[in-house]
């Protein structure tokens, strides 16, 4: 009888059961009366983490009551160790890495994917305990551990077994007891002998479809110069003959500079940027993996289904491989922030791909003194700036509107460059945008039908519902006469006929006012989006971008904060209660300040950027009465108080004044 593994992994982990029997009996082992007592104890058991009982699994640590399940405790990022006693931890209590002095000052890259990580010991990062210099994505392991099983998972860097799988098996990296996944299959690299053979450009011309490949024709499939697993018919990209070059969109994104294409197509190998630690002990690991060409595996990664789907953090992290290490450091002022960064990113020497370093400045200050800047917190306010600008009208979702002035200075230019620029730099979302506006960028506007809600001009909305609400013809001819000299001037002028007539009215108005009359605003903000190859991700994955152009992010909850930040060292026991108590407490209403202020107080962000912060705020406990920000390393110190309520008081009002002075200091800057 085949046995679900996860249900093996749930015994392994339940704290009321053991092992009992010989392996061939009950189930690996447990014995059935045992698992109905399991399941009867469990039934009074709630997990802290859905509030739904059945949670069998509980946290070893001393005078720790959690109990949850094993689905749930992967979520919140609880440690469970598949060796010795089976032990499990909560979030609090879980084992860390701790490292003596970290002399790490830039990115390291992830041994197995080859992506850039900040070395600090967390949940999701791991270094290797016999090479102080390797760094790991828990994810990353997780999945090589699937594959290589325990007889192949090793340290990459000096191939270490023992001492390196005692410490992953300390930090939760499930190593199963099988041989290597690549051991175990027939013909593993038989998928090596085969031509890619599909057109995979949006539209397809041929009429035989995207399979067919006419040799020596126009219909003939042309492979991808770099990766070899995308194709087009020749006529489909406009090829004249097979002797031309092409690449697929994903190449194509990463050929911006010549000098980072080897660089940036390492990031394309491994097939492992998309599975979550989550898959791979949730799903049963099969022993039969095919076998592909490196590009591939990644193209396959972008056709499968929901499991694999590309969410927006990934696309911009992609979109964030173009980025260098050579710095430009833009001195901003923050009473006048959209000037000045105006003036850094006009300057003939910046280039949007340059690492972005912050200095802010006050130009009343007669000595220039420059104060080290985050650059989250620069671009968030220059998001702030941007959605209350008069280039955008509105309410709550946005238009382009149409101001002579900005166009003159090139301003909606700037303004989507600006918006590339911040998204691929680690910015907030836009998340301002209206559904019309955002259809006019990824399918253009002769696709798209506005909406009333689109009209921000009380007088040309009234004017419409006259038109639409008309019952007669007298009534509509009545409504054009009125307007003669306007609807003439607009091209909108028609005879009417019939009463039906109103509706085809009323459409051209509308789409006169909210997109004809724009389009040189929006040809020219749709050039600047396509800085850094931001709009081309846009039209390629709309679905993702649609999430952060046109809605907020999610509300911040305590949960959300608690998971956020990171311990960054040991830390005083009691604040770190005390803390959890307090983000509990403010999002029950019971505090002067919000959870966007205290991410705003730590980071100088009020929401969470969709690509993450970089590096991830944490939190220390140190001797003073009130908390410190760090914005420039996301870092929130903790006062180390003796009662819950003298912390409270302190972390009010530290968050709150902070807050406001920083306020009255740049109190224009929206207006400028």
């Amino acid at each position: 009888m085949k046995i679900n593994p996860v249900l093996h992994r749930i015994l392994l982990m339940s704290s009321g059961i053991w092992q009992r029997g010989k392996e061939e009996e009950g189930v690996y082992g447990f014995l059935i009366e045992d698992i109905r007592k399991e399941v009867n104890r469990a039934s009074k058991l709630k997990c802290c983490i859905c509030k739904k009982t059945g949670a069998s699994i509980g946290c070893v640590a001393p005078r720790c009551k959690r109990s949850y399940h094993f689905p749930c405790g992967l979520q919140r990022e609880c440690i469970f160790q598949f060796t010795g006693n089976f032990a499990s931890f909560c979030w609090n209590h879980r084992p860390v890495q701790i490292i003596t002095s970290n002399n790490y000052r830039d990115s390291l890259p992830c041994t197995i994917c080859l992506e850039f990580i900040e070395p600090i010991p967390t949940y999701s990062i791991l270094r290797s305990p016999c090479c102080k210099n390797a760094w790991f994505h828990r994810d990353c392991l997780q999945v090589q551990a699937i594959n290589a099983g325990v007889f192949f998972f090793r340290c990459t860097i000096c191939n270490n077994s023992d001492i390196f799988q005692k410490e992953m098996l300390r930090m939760g990296i499930h190593i199963p007891e099988k041989d290597a996944s690549w051991e175990l299959e027939e013909n593993a690299y038989q998928e090596l002998l085969q031509h890619y053979e599909h057109c995979d450009v949006r539209r397809c011309r041929c009429k035989e479809g995207r399979d067919y490949n006419a040799p020596d024709s126009k219909w003939e499939i042309k492979r991808c110069q770099c990766c070899g697993s995308s194709g087009t018919h020749l006529a489909c990209s406009s090829l004249r003959s097979w002797e031309q070059n092409w690449e697929c969109l994903e190449c194509r994104g990463i050929l911006y500079n010549s000098e980072d294409f080897q660089k940036a197509k390492k990031h394309t190998l491994p097939n492992t940027n998309n599975v979550g630690i989550t898959d791979c002990l949730l799903e049963e690991s099969s022993p039969k993996l095919p076998r592909q060409s490196p590009g591939a595996q990644h193209k396959d990664l972008l056709r499968q289904g929901s499991k694999f789907r590309r969410d927006i953090s990934t696309i911009i992290m992609e979109l964030g491989f173009q980025i260098k290490k050579k710095a430009k450091r833009l001195w901003i002022n923050k009473a006048n922030i959209w000037n000045s960064a105006l003036d850094g990113f006009r300057n003939q020497n910046f280039n949007p791909s340059y690492t972005i370093e912050v200095a802010y400045v006050n130009e009343n200050d007669n000595f220039g003194r420059e104060h080290p800047g985050s650059k989250q917190e620069f671009l968030s306010l220059l998001m702030q700036h941007l959605e209350n600008s008069p280039i955008f009208e509105g309410s709550l979702s946005k238009n382009l509107s149409l101001n002579s002035q900005a166009l003159k200075e090139n301003l909606y230019y700037e303004a989507g460059k600006i918006l590339a620029i911040s998204l691929v730099h680690g910015g907030p979302s836009p998340g301002f945008f209206s559904k019309t506006l955002f259809n006019c960028l990824v399918y253009g506007p002769e696709n798209t039908q506005p909406i009333l809600d689109d009209v921000s001009d009380f007088d040309v909305a009234q004017m419409i519902i006259r038109v639409n609400t008309a019952t007669t013809v007298a009534d509509l001819n009545s409504i054009v006469n009125e307007c003669y000299n306007y609807l003439e001037l607009i091209g909108c002028l028609r005879l009417i006929t019939s009463i039906s007539d109103k509706y085809m009215l009323a459409k051209d108005i509308l789409v006169y006012h909210v997109i004809k009359r724009v389009q040189a605003p929006f040809e020219s903000f749709k050039q600047g989006l396509k800085t850094l190859g931001v709009l081309e991700k846009i039209q390629t994955y709309p679905e993702a971008f649609y999430s952060i152009f046109c809605h907020k992010p999610e509300n911040l909850s305590a949960e959300i904060l608690s998971d956020l930040f990171t311990v960054r060292t040991l830390s005083n026991v009691q604040s770190l209660g005390f803390w959890n108590s307090y983000l509990q407490a403010v999002e029950d209403g019971k505090s002067a300040v919000t959870m966007e202020d205290i991410l705003t107080f730590a980071t100088g962000c009020n929401s969470i950027p969709p690509a993450g912060f970089k590096p991830t705020p944490s939190i220390e406990c140190l001797h003073m009465d009130f908390p410190v920000g760090n914005k420039c390393n996301n870092c929130l110190a903790l006062p180390i108080t003796n009662t819950y309520q003298e912390f409270q008081e302190n972390m009010d009002f530290a968050i709150k004044n902070t807050l406001r002075l920083e306020k009255e200091e740049s109190t224009h800057y929206i207006g400028h």
